[in-house]
């Protein structure tokens, strides 16, 4: 696969530029300070989630769990390349999303993302955000971005209040006008988990810490001020997860490494909280799962009498 360890990089990936761009984020990126937790820090997790709006924590997942998970973000990236061999993305240029990546929205079909659901830490922390462990799956997704992907994606949320025409994916809105998403409670949180180590060059996502409540425009790419393109979460090491207020400004970042980078996700929705959710695992392998992780993905399950049609796409996320 391009971007493996094995194969020549991309080219232009040695030119003059890109080369400045690798030795300025080497010696600049990264957020002062970072704090990567251990799992018994469930406590001072839930803390630094609400304060900066997104945690890391270390060991979340074993060594095999990491290899089991590493293979099958190979195997999904494979067959999403495989459609598009001039490598535009659908992300922007090298930068992809498997959930957009996804007939179904969703990588809940495979047994590498249905891992997941069973990890203990990842129980604990989002049941302390939530205040339940009643709240639902919206989706297993993620993104990968492969050497080569030499740009900036343009700072973001990922949910928002409904302001034109309803869409199933932004489907919050108060008739009064009194309430944004921003006012409540976190109602949506992302983890990703690492299948290798996140380092300066291979496409950290930045985060800007403390945003997930604000109501200032987001800055785009010609606004936004160097501290916020070098406010990146890194080095983190694999079998990390990153636990994240979706409401909080992120993006990607450069990956001018040798290396595919895959941060594969599950997100949840808070008990109180729902938009529309397309189902994303067959009924058949539902029932395959624990019984905690059955309750998780109720709304993602196809009817029994229906055929879940999975494979690649390149639609936009």
């Amino acid at each position: 696969m391009e971007g493996s360890r094995d194969g020549a990089a991309p080219a232009g990936l040695n030119d003059p530029e890109t080369a400045a761009l690798r030795a300025y984020l080497e010696a600049n990126t990264g957020i002062r300070g970072l704090e990567i937790l251990a799992p018994a820090d469930a406590r001072h997790a839930v803390e630094l989630f609400r304060r900066d709006g997104f945690v890391v924590i270390a060991d979340a997942l074993d060594t095999a769990q990491v290899e089991i998970l590493a293979r099958g973000c190979a195997e999904a990236a494979s067959e999403i390349l495989a459609l598009d061999e001039g490598r535009k993305g659908n992300r922007g240029s090298h930068r992809y999303s498997f959930g957009g990546s996804s007939l179904t929205r969703s990588q809940l079909h495979r047994p590498e993302w249905q891992m997941l659901l069973d990890i203990p830490i990842v129980t604990d922390v989002v049941s302390a955000i939530f205040g339940s462990e009643d709240y639902v799956l919206r989706a297993a997704s993620g993104d990968f971005c492969l050497p080569g992907a030499v740009e900036y994606q343009p700072l973001h949320s990922d949910v928002r209040d409904w302001t034109g025409p309803a869409t199933p994916f932004n489907a919050f809105h108060d008739p009064l006008g009194r309430l944004s998403i921003r006012d409540l409670p976190t109602p949506y949180v992302c983890v990703n988990f690492l299948p290798q180590d996140v380092t300066r060059l291979n496409g950290p996502t930045r985060q800007i810490p403390g945003t997930q409540m604000s109501r200032t425009p987001i800055p785009g790419l010609a606004e936004e001020p160097e501290w916020m393109r070098l406010s990146t979460v890194c080095p983190a090491p694999a079998g990390a997860i990153m636990i994240r207020d979706v409401r909080a400004w992120h993006g990607g970042t450069p990956n001018v490494s040798d290396a595919i980078r895959s941060i594969p996700n599950l997100e949840f929705y808070a008990p109180w909280f729902r938009e529309p959710i397309v189902p994303g695992i067959s009924y058949a392998d539902a029932r395959k799962l624990s019984a905690r992780a059955q309750r998780m993905v109720r709304h993602c399950v196809a009817d029994s009498s229906e055929t879940l049609v999975t494979g690649p796409t390149l639609r936009a996320p």
